[in-house]
């Protein structure tokens, strides 16, 4: 990483020349996309050649949706994921909370109305996003182990919630299981909603570029400006309310709250937005990167499925995917660092 001058009294132009050094990452990373997204088009290339030959009914349209489907409440979390990862944060408890936010939607509709379900789904997965953000920016403790510690506690109070039991939501299923257009699940909608809102967010906006600078290197960051503790703060609240639609999502498609909801959802996120070309030390990753990872990993899935290959081969491929996209990382940083 770059060291930054030291600013004295006598230098009244210092913070100037500070000013283009996010503006040099983002066109050294601009210059990296191209390759790096070739490179994932024609790996998902690849797997969809080799499954459509082993089998005839992956081609087939229902099929295809499927893995749309599959792929939706993931992408759902991934893409305010690949925005906190962008800036060098980490959010492990994504599928504590989202379990909870669906337990707090089924308990209060039960015993209330299920608008005020929703609603206090919403605000509760804001509030985790909150607290999440609360203690690493304010109270200095790394995301890592602030949403380690989170994933535990709201996996917790959800057995708590709901007393270790599932508990049936009546009537809330038009969200996760309605087909609106083209026979296509709504919660694909909702993917594409969601990507498309936080793509335009990093790729147009002064905060979405300013995250970028905050993960490449906070300490310029900071010198030109940017106010990097109400950036990610905000970043953990805008994960917190997608965290929430993605409870929801699974709540309606499932038509219950289960205390084991959304379990390895933060595994399923963290690779497809690393496998997607984000970096674990912030500074690079895209939305249509998270989109292709996502896509590799549904197809993979699903092509397992079709071939008939045990649910456990299943669990090593997906781990064995995530280990790779880690490696693949930490030996792209190591050969970025060394030019």
């Amino acid at each position: 990483m770059r060291q930054v001058p030291e600013m004295s009294d006598t230098t009244t132009a210092t913070p100037a020349p500070a000013a283009p050094a996010p503006a040099g990452v983002l066109t050294a990373r601009a210059r990296r996309r191209v390759p790096e997204l070739a490179g994932l088009v024609i790996v998902l290339l690849a797997l969809c050649a080799f499954f459509a030959l082993s089998s005839p009914y992956f081609l087939n349209k229902d099929n295809l949706v499927n893995v749309l489907a599959a792929v939706a409440v993931t992408g759902i979390v991934a893409a305010p994921g690949t925005l906190l990862l962008v800036a060098g944060h980490l959010d492990l408890s994504v599928g504590s909370a989202a379990a909870f936010c669906g337990a707090v939607l089924a308990v209060r509709a039960r015993d209330a109305s299920l608008a005020e379900g929703i609603a206090l789904a919403i605000m509760a997965g804001v509030a985790i996003g909150m607290l999440n953000g609360f203690v690493t920016t304010v109270v200095g403790v790394s995301s890592l182990i602030t949403t380690i510690g989170t994933l535990a506690i709201f996996r917790g109070l959800t057995q708590v919630l709901t007393d270790g039991q599932t508990v049936n939501v009546a009537d809330f299923n038009g969200l996760g299981n309605a087909r609106p257009l083209f026979d296509v699940p709504l919660p694909v909608f909702l993917f594409a909603g969601v990507m498309v809102l936080f793509w335009l967010l990093m790729r147009f906006t002064t905060y979405g570029r300013s995250m970028y600078a905050i993960g490449a290197n906070p300490v310029a960051a900071r010198l030109v400006g940017i106010r990097g503790r109400g950036a990610v703060f905000a970043a953990f609240a805008l994960t917190g309310a997608c965290v929430a639609l993605a409870g929801l999502v699974i709540a309606s498609q499932v038509g219950s709250a289960t205390p084991q909801a959304a379990s390895g959802l933060e595994i399923s996120v963290i690779t497809a937005i690393v496998l997607g070309g984000a970096s674990l030390t912030g500074g690079r990753g895209t939305v249509v990167g998270t989109v292709l990872g996502l896509l590799i990993i549904g197809v993979l899935n699903n092509g397992l499925v079709l071939l008939d290959v045990g649910s456990f081969w299943q669990d090593v491929a997906r781990g064995s995917l995530l280990v790779l996209a880690v490696s693949f990382d930490r030996l792209r940083a190591r050969f970025d660092s060394s030019n």
